[in-house]
């Protein structure tokens, strides 16, 4: 049985060449052994299926029945080689990804509907504002921003990230709104995961120009950046957010900008992945979400 369906599917092929030796060509074979496949056909069948001549080759009557039939058999192998492929092709198994607490909540909205599309997909994510034991911890992808340690892993950047300083109107109204850097002395940081020591933050008038650097000293940090956030906003100091996360709080005035006509340097951000996993289906679908939210995002400038 198996040997007849390779005949017809040879005959489909000679048809849609035009000859033996093109449909040898496109089977990568001989044709000479297109030649047999033919022949062994027509013999088990009792009938002649094309006409030859030296100038072309036709279908006859018995063929041209026969052929159609083929055609549908071909087709027919075609579409479940195919639906195979898509299977193979979907994501599935459990993805496990780590990314900072504060941005939890842009990762459910990218990846939410990716979930919906594919029941076969489960997910675990790991809320973690440091760079984890991703190894021990089985992590396909990190989100991660700022500057990367060096390792073996595989790192897409997926674009940067506008940051802003903020503080409470307040905190403002106790400190002073200073035009200049220099002008900021009372100024204290709520900063995130500093470990006490005060962060270097360049900042340059409407982004452009020689960097002023600001050295104020840490009342209150913390490595989580919706605690800081939140600090912040309980006015206990200036800190330097993502300029997404907090434009809820700025368009409701629980924030203000500090030194607004001066531009911090935007932040970084990477899909971080294990070499073994960074091609896989479930994981490439995971970077096109993300990629998404990158582009659809009014404050992060996607990476060309």
């Amino acid at each position: 049985m198996f040997d007849q369906l390779k005949r017809m599917a040879t005959l489909v092929t000679v048809v849609e060449q035009g000859s033996f030796g093109a449909a040898a060509r496109a089977l990568g074979t001989t044709t000479s052994a297109v030649s047999q496949q033919i022949r062994a056909l027509e013999q088990s069948l009792g009938l002649p299926l094309l006409a030859r001549t030296t100038r072309q080759l036709r279908l006859t009557t018995a063929g041209e029945s026969f052929h159609r039939e083929c055609v549908a058999m071909v087709d027919a192998a075609r579409r479940a080689e195919q639906a195979l492929q898509t299977i193979k092709d979907a994501p599935t198994g459990e993805l496990r990804m780590t990314a900072p607490a504060g941005f939890l909540a842009h990762l459910s909205r990218a990846l939410a509907p990716v979930l919906l599309r594919h029941p076969g997909l489960k997910l675990h994510v790991l809320a973690d504002d440091a760079m984890s034991d991703l190894v021990g911890q089985r992590i396909d992808v990190a989100v991660r921003f700022g500057r990367l340690p060096d390792s073996n892993w595989v790192a897409r950047k997926l674009g940067t990230m506008a940051m802003v300083l903020c503080a409470s109107p307040a905190y403002l109204a106790r400190c002073g709104q200073p035009a200049h850097p220099d002008e900021a002395g009372p100024f204290e940081w709520v900063a995130l995961d500093t470990g006490g020591s005060a962060p270097r933050t360049g900042l340059q008038w409407q982004g452009q120009g020689p960097e002023h650097h600001v050295h104020w000293p840490v009342r209150v940090s913390g490595n989580n950046q919706a605690w800081v956030q939140h600090m912040c906003e309980a006015g206990l100091g200036v800190a330097l957010l993502a300029e997404w996360d907090v434009r809820e709080a700025l368009s409701q005035g629980r924030l203000q900008r500090v030194l607004p006509q001066w531009e911090a340097p935007p932040l970084d951000m990477y899909a971080v992945m294990q070499p073994r996993s960074a091609g896989t289906p479930k994981v490439q679908v995971a970077l096109d979400a993300l990629a998404r939210l990158v582009t659809q995002s009014e404050h992060v400038r996607a990476h060309s």
